[in-house]
């Protein structure tokens, strides 16, 4: 198969020919038509995470955000064949824990993160292997596309964790989202189909534009604090910091209303090495929730599908451009200066 192999950081990827994966005898493999590219993928390719012991090595393929068919199965697989449309979570689950059993398995102790670690090499291929098949597969629905689905992968899902489970917003709910690229998009879109009031912020007017069209009431390009206490009269309900930078995790904290609840999707860059100051002595006052979302169970899956499936939610309209394995270096490169267009996919 043809892959591309992450050989030095920050280095254009090695496209090459690599053996087929064979599966595991619960495990099975998948042939990849589309996978996302993520700006998750842009901080491996860079090399961080070290900080966290969270590095992904090199001579590796990277790629967590895949869609495709099921070519093989190992002997123990129920629930899938081949020929099989599915989805792969990049939080994989070993399917036997209590997390696993109770809905929790992107925070299973004994999971894996696609295309992040040695034992799972990721989907930037013609074929990925996946273990723990019968847990983490998940079926594609009937007439979404495997584009769309790619879309789905880490940042929508993460998107839609974070409102749906972990903040559990109402209708009527003003959520600010700092940053409008690929999650930042998604979690734009999400909240509105889901009843609650989206605020977009962001530098770039054009990022701005599409945060409109994907169902923002309101659109911030500079002092986002003040501007979005304004909007709200007294502050956001939720604010979702999904760029990762020490500024915009301060800003979505600072834009809250009292007893707010800001939720931290956007991973750190080298600058902040995995730590932001905040301002906490104001959070404990007005008793400011701080929660993290990374990922979704993968047991979830079907209420997200189910969305896109009847329309309520099209991850595919925020897919702004579509490439071949050997320019997923040059879109990994244009993340550095965040020219990308919205989410970005691969396909074969």
């Amino acid at each position: 198969m043809r892959a591309g192999v992450l050989r030095e950081y920050g280095e254009p990827l090695d496209v090459t020919t690599r053996l087929d994966p064979i599966p595991d005898a619960d495990g099975a493999v998948v042939a990849v038509e589309a996978c996302g590219i993520c700006r998750s993928d842009w901080h491996a390719w860079q090399g961080h995470g070290e900080w966290a012991d969270d590095q992904a090595p090199l001579d590796y393929v990277l790629g967590h955000e895949p869609a495709g068919r099921v070519v093989e199965t190992g002997p123990d697989v129920t629930g899938f064949s081949v020929g099989d449309s599915v989805v792969v979570p990049f939080s994989l689950g070993c399917g036997a824990c209590s997390h696993c059993y109770s809905d929790h398995g992107n925070t299973c102790p004994d999971g894996l993160a696609l295309g992040f670690e040695r034992p799972v090499p990721g989907a930037f291929a013609e074929q990925v292997a996946v273990p723990n098949a019968s847990y983490n597969l998940q079926p594609i629905p009937d007439g979404v596309s495997f584009r769309d689905v790619a879309a789905v992968g880490c940042r929508y899902m993460t998107a839609f964790h974070t409102l749906a489970h972990r903040a559990d917003i109402s209708g009527g709910d003003w959520v600010a989202v700092h940053g409008c690229g690929g999650v930042g998009l998604s979690t734009v879109q999400i909240a509105d189909a889901l009843g609650a009031r989206a605020i977009a912020v962001d530098v770039d007017p054009e990022a701005l534009a599409r945060a409109e069209r994907a169902g923002a009431v309101a659109t911030v390009e500079s002092d986002p604090v003040e501007a979005i206490r304004d909007i709200t009269h007294g502050g956001a309900d939720v604010s979702v910091d999904a760029l990762g930078r020490a500024e915009t995790a301060r800003n979505s904290v600072r834009c809250l209303r009292e007893r707010g609840t800001h939720a931290q999707v956007g991973l750190t860059t080298e600058a902040e090495k995995g730590v932001v100051s905040l301002p906490t002595d104001w959070m404990t006052r007005w008793e400011i929730d701080w929660l993290g979302a990374r990922g979704m169970p993968p047991t979830r899956f079907g209420e997200l599908l189910s969305m896109v499936e009847s329309g309520h939610l099209d991850p595919g309209s925020l897919v702004g451009r579509e490439v071949s394995l050997d320019s997923v270096s040059e879109r990994l490169a244009a993340m550095s200066t965040y020219d990308t267009d919205g989410i970005e996919v691969l396909t074969f």
